[in-house]
């Protein structure tokens, strides 16, 4: 397709806000969120059924992709999208954080970051230059900026520091970002938990100029309630024109108090994991399907769940899956995850569109906390 990278802002609710972002390989309805497949793979779910839930993009990873199988080779193959059967738009992070989280051993200058592979020690060296050069060859419909991330707890002094070389970084991303229709690029706001900093970091990018804004550095274990006290002032320092990305959120809890401070994207490991150790999510509150009491249960999930497992087999059998370690429940309970999250991001978009917005999650949360997650059996 031959389409400008744009985002349209259609409806609002207080911060709330209904977007629609278009890109190369389609559109993407906003609040969305976007499941996870950071080895060219949504954990566990078939390309298909991650389609069918209506994700309408997904996250890649440059720090995983380019470990194996390179990103030479997906390039090689015809590019992510031909390589793993996903003909949506994908979004790929530029591995800044997992070489914060994962690799062993990492050295940090001003041209860029060496560090040691998670999985066999091999060393590397990521300039931004490079995340922006694997990307392309990715053939990402939107391209993250290289940026340095912070661990919670940092100091002032260290989160500043942290933030100039990511604005030093924004800047050569940009300049080694191809342009071409479709296809665009977001920069990333640092700063760790001081306002004076986030308002900096986003000045600056706002004067270097992207097609979309990411917060960063928030998920990292600050809690909800630190996160939120950011994302109230971390949002007005962005333009209301273009899309706002918080990076690694989140529950869905998370999500609706995200969204109630003007956040348009979302992306977390969450569903799958929780799937794979055996927690549902519904509207109704989170399911453990080990819990003894669905031994014998036949009711589905979730009533009115559109997803395979929902439609086809009891939690009676789930439970029987999960507790004997069957590869089929993980794969059943991640399917219906993803198709949760969503059917909530649906309804968030509905319930901004009528303005009613606080209403739902009002509900939402309120059923959420009436039905706490329950414990291990």
């Amino acid at each position: 397709m031959d389409k400008s990278f744009s985002f349209k802002l259609k409806a609002t609710d207080n911060k709330a806000r209904r977007g629609e972002v278009s890109c190369a390989h389609g559109t993407i309805q906003t609040p969305a969120f976007m499941p996870v497949g950071t080895a060219a793979t949504v954990k566990a779910i078939k390309t298909r059924d991650v389609k069918d839930s209506g994700a309408e993009i997904i996250l890649g990873n440059v720090y995983h992709l380019m470990l194996r199988p390179t990103a030479e080779l997906i390039e090689k193959l015809g590019g992510l999208h031909k390589f793993m059967n996903w003909d949506k738009p994908i979004l790929t992070d530029s591995g800044g954080f997992q070489v914060m989280s994962l690799s062993k051993i990492r050295k940090i200058s001003d041209e860029g970051v060496e560090f040691s592979s998670h999985l066999d020690g091999s060393k590397y060296f990521v300039t931004p230059e490079r995340s922006i050069e694997i990307q392309h060859k990715l053939g990402s419909d939107i391209t993250m900026i290289f940026d340095e991330c912070v661990q919670f707890g940092a100091s002032y002094e260290e989160s500043k520091k942290a933030m100039d070389r990511s604005l030093a970084w924004a800047q050569r991303s940009r300049d080694a970002f191809q342009k071409r229709a479709g296809y665009g690029i977001f920069g990333i706001v640092q700063g760790g938990v001081f306002s004076d900093l986030r308002k900096i970091s986003s000045e600056e990018l706002i004067k270097i100029g992207f097609d979309g804004y990411a917060i960063g550095g928030l998920a990292v274990g600050e809690g909800q309630q630190v996160m939120f006290e950011v994302l109230d002032y971390a949002t007005d320092f962005l333009p209301t024109t273009h899309p706002r990305y918080l990076m690694g959120v989140g529950k869905p809890s998370d999500i609706i108090g995200a969204v109630a401070r003007g956040i348009d994207m979302f992306d977390c490991v969450i569903p799958t994991r929780s799937g794979r150790t055996g927690q549902a999510f519904t509207f109704n509150g989170a399911v453990n399907i080990r819990n003894a009491k669905h031994r014998e249960d036949s009711r589905p999930l979730e009533k009115n769940c559109a997803c395979y497992a929902c439609k086809n087999h009891s939690r009676a059998y789930l439970h029987h899956l999960v507790k004997s370690q069957e590869i089929l429940g993980s794969m059943l309970m991640s399917e219906h995850n993803i198709f949760f999250y969503q059917n909530l991001m649906s309804e968030i978009r509905k319930s901004i569109a009528e303005k009613r917005f606080s209403q739902f999650a009002e509900n939402f949360l309120a059923q959420e906390l009436q039905n706490e997650p329950e414990e291990n059996f």
